[in-house]
């Protein structure tokens, strides 16, 4: 099935749903096929863990307090109000 864009923007939830339903819709630009509505398939699964074992993160790299972002939080001790 083939639609122009001004069709295709009058009934786009109708069309989504022969889409969804295994229609093939071709949205075109004065008569000219432009792009195709398909259903999204996922590029694929994200693996996660992919680098365990290959990065070494010291730990006080993310417990240690900087006292420059600790003042711009909590203000400094040494001054008085």
């Amino acid at each position: 099935m083939m639609v122009n864009i001004s069709e295709a923007k009058a009934h786009l939830s109708n069309l989504i749903d022969r889409v969804y339903h295994g229609e093939k819709v071709v949205i075109a630009k004065n008569n000219l096929p432009i792009a195709d509505l398909v259903p999204h398939r996922p590029a694929g699964k994200r693996k996660l863990g992919f680098l365990k074992g290959e990065l070494d993160v010291p730990d006080q790299v993310f417990f240690e307090v900087d006292e420059e972002i600790e003042n711009m939080f909590y203000g400094d001790d040494d001054c008085e109000s």
